[in-house]
């Protein structure tokens, strides 16, 4: 395909990217909470290397979206924060990941870089 052909939105490379899911930290949020019944967030805090804050608005806005849950309790006498994945949230998740698969396998099957 050179750079003079035409592009219609509908053939778009990226058009089944959902921006909400794709956000780097959002896809890391959603692939560990599907690994897991339900995350505390402390965990998810300490593994994906986030200030308290940052973490909180990404988790906002996957609540927002519906894609996961929070449950707020406490472990003893201290307050715990969970996060766990819904059902539209695993989808999501599951749809991302294919169009990534299909964007990967456009470019294999495109022009040789070393040429």
């Amino acid at each position: 395909m050179s750079s003079e052909s035409s592009i219609f939105p509908e053939d778009s490379p990226t058009k089944d990217i959902d921006d909400v899911v794709h956000q780097r930290v959002r896809l890391g949020l959603l692939t560990i909470a599907n690994e897991a019944r339900r995350v505390e967030f402390r965990f998810l805090q300490d593994s994906m290397d986030l200030t308290a804050g940052n973490l909180s608005q990404h988790i906002r806005v996957l609540e927002e979206a519906g894609l996961i849950r929070v449950i707020k309790g406490a472990e003893g006498r201290r307050p715990r924060t969970w996060v766990s994945v819904t059902k539209a949230g695993r989808q999501a998740l599951h749809e991302e990941v294919a169009s990534l698969k299909a964007l990967i396998h456009r470019v294999e099957r495109g022009s040789d870089p070393t040429t």
